[in-house]
């Protein structure tokens, strides 16, 4: 990615401090290959990237474009897919025709909560299996195991949102600070 971050309206400068474009840039695409190799689709990762690196977390289809430099055809896939997992939105400003993608707020607990809720799914077609296959067949025991797993993320999950939150508003009150 060349200079373009600096020609965003947010995404390498705030008030007077200039960001150093190239670090930005490179900060982008290996963030953006870390969220790929963890399973994301590599140009939403790319793309979510970008976003979480503007202060507004707001750009235009073309800016992110500009800045991946990708085609406007990759942008509206990539950003249909976050989109669709909910971890970005489309808005409009009034008057204009462009959509502007944001990122969510507290979007890292709201995916980290619906992967919680995905687990009560997963237990009740893991039931549903043992049920269908016998508890005392290997494979019923597989599966019976495999639930049991999933049953302790469900409620390690659960947990571990409540004491995020208590962190969060403890790290945001030493932010204010």
């Amino acid at each position: 990615m060349p200079d373009r971050l600096a020609e965003g309206d947010d995404a390498a400068v705030t008030g007077a401090t200039q960001r150093d474009t190239q670090a930005v840039s490179q900060f982008v695409e290996r963030f953006g290959g870390i969220l790929a190799d963890a399973g994301m689709p590599r140009m939403p990762a790319r793309i979510l990237a970008a976003l979480l690196t503007t202060d507004s977390g707001r750009l235009t289809a073309a800016e992110i474009a500009d800045l991946l430099q990708i085609s406007p055809a990759a942008v509206s896939g990539a950003v249909r897919y976050l989109t669709t997992i909910q971890i970005v939105s489309r808005e409009r400003e009034p008057g204009s025709r462009r959509d502007i993608y944001r990122m969510r707020d507290n979007v890292w607990y709201e995916a980290t909560f619906r992967r919680d809720q995905m687990l009560q799914v997963i237990d009740e077609v893991l039931t549903e299996g043992v049920d269908t296959l016998g508890e005392d067949t290997e494979a019923g025991a597989r599966l019976d195991e495999t639930r049991e797993f999933f049953r302790f993320c469900h409620l390690e999950l659960g947990t571990l949102l409540d004491r995020w939150r208590t962190h969060r508003e403890k790290w945001l009150e030493q932010r204010k600070a």
